[in-house]
């Protein structure tokens, strides 16, 4: 069901919790990539656009639940503060008395930002205290962060239960887009499945069998499904034991699922994993040892371009190979440049496929670039159900 939105809401001169997302690398004490900082700031300027006085909280890195001196958020209040061209005060604690006091004083149109929500301990186990504390600092509770909608913290599920609760717009952006992949994907539906691990996305594998028409497996975990067949993988990267049963799994339910898993059929393969390493191109079953496989081979890019292209609607999580080095990037290269020309929906579903489609310059191309990775392959494995997302209130049906 569609989730209410600040715009559903009065929030005129209303105390407004918002959560973000500003967990951003930083370099030298500044802000390196403010992407996820200017994500938020639709919703944050259309707040203080409504005479909203706007209380901003997130987490930033892993401080293993105490403060840490590299960590704090201060250099992304100054950040935000050039990007609203306004002031923004940064306050050194995240609930307590002197919180309470400067939020007490606040005017219409007027920002503060917590500090790091992963220096309190409560945070990441979802104390119902910090729940409280923070509702007390706000009237409304406004969700933006998706990547964060997967974890029950204190922040993201813990204070919806005390106040009205809403989507932000990138919130509502990231729900409109993936919704459609677990109530009606367009035809044919293609997903595309890299990375290192099948134990990582077993679950959401298992899921894309019963609603895509083709799954298109690279990256590392497409060795442990070649050892699963029985398959040489000579030195590359295999999940062994666990990873093989469930690869094993997999292939089984494929066997019988109206859905198509597809697995490379070509591989580039190296002696070492660098870019001045000795490569070559072999058939997905002759691996041998001492060889490393890196990257999908030309024939599979062209055979997976081509699914890619044909589709309605496509889904991609994980890289096809160690794009970061040239000799092993064109796999992944291919895929986005698919993508960037399919005349269907295209959803990059976060994480290294995020980074992939900025570095070939073609995040503009595609339909979605998700700000989640974990948290959208999550939404998918599960239903549409985040815990982050069922605390939000309902849009009246029509």
């Amino acid at each position: 069901m569609a989730k209410k939105t600040v715009r559903d809401i009065d929030v005129a001169g209303k105390r407004v919790l918002v959560r973000v997302d500003f967990n951003v690398p930083l370099k030298e004490g500044a802000v390196r990539d403010d992407t996820r900082i200017r994500a938020a700031l639709p919703t944050i300027t259309y707040l203080l656009e409504q005479g909203a006085k706007v209380i901003l909280t997130s987490h930033l890195g892993r401080p293993k639940k105490q403060p840490k001196e590299g960590l704090v958020l201060n250099p992304v209040a100054e950040r935000l503060a050039e990007l609203l061209k306004k002031p923004v005060k940064k306050l050194d604690d995240l609930t307590g008395a002197t919180v309470e006091t400067v939020v007490a004083d606040m005017k219409p149109g007027e920002v503060v930002l917590l500090e790091n929500s992963r220096f309190d301990p409560r945070e990441e186990k979802n104390d119902p205290s910090l729940g409280e504390e923070l509702a007390r600092l706000a009237d409304i509770y406004v969700d933006d962060a998706f990547g964060t909608a997967h974890r029950a913290h204190a922040t993201t599920a813990g204070v919806a239960e005390h106040l009205p609760s809403v989507s932000g717009f990138l919130m509502q952006k990231e729900l409109d887009a993936l919704s459609t992949l677990v109530t009606a994907p367009g035809r044919p539906f293609v997903v595309v499945l890299g990375g290192a691990k099948v134990t990582d996305k077993i679950g959401v594998i298992e899921a894309f069998l019963d609603i895509a028409d083709d799954i298109l497996i690279g990256g590392a975990m497409a060795f442990t499904f070649y050892k699963a067949k029985g398959w040489a993988t000579g030195s590359s990267l295999v999940e062994d034991e666990e990873g093989v049963a469930v690869a094993k799994r997999i292939l089984d339910k494929a066997a019988t699922a109206y859905c198509n898993l597809l697995l490379p059929k070509d591989v580039v393969v190296a002696d070492k994993m660098e870019a001045e390493a000795q490569t070559k191109t072999v058939a997905a079953d002759q691996i041998t040892e001492g060889w490393m496989g890196l990257d999908i081979g030309p024939a599979t890019a062209a055979a997976y371009a081509a699914k890619i292209a044909a589709a309605d609607e496509v889904f991609w999580n994980g890289p096809m190979g160690v794009f970061e080095l040239a000799p092993f990037a064109a796999g992944t290269k291919a895929v986005a440049e698919a993508m960037a020309e399919c005349k269907g929906m295209t959803i990059v579903g976060g994480g290294d496929s995020v980074a992939a489609v900025n570095q070939f310059g073609l995040a503009g191309k595609m339909t979605h670039v998700s700000t989640g990775g974990g948290a959208s392959l999550e939404y998918i494995e599960n239903g549409g159900v985040l815990p982050g997302v069922t605390v939000l209130q309902d849009k009246p049906e029509a």
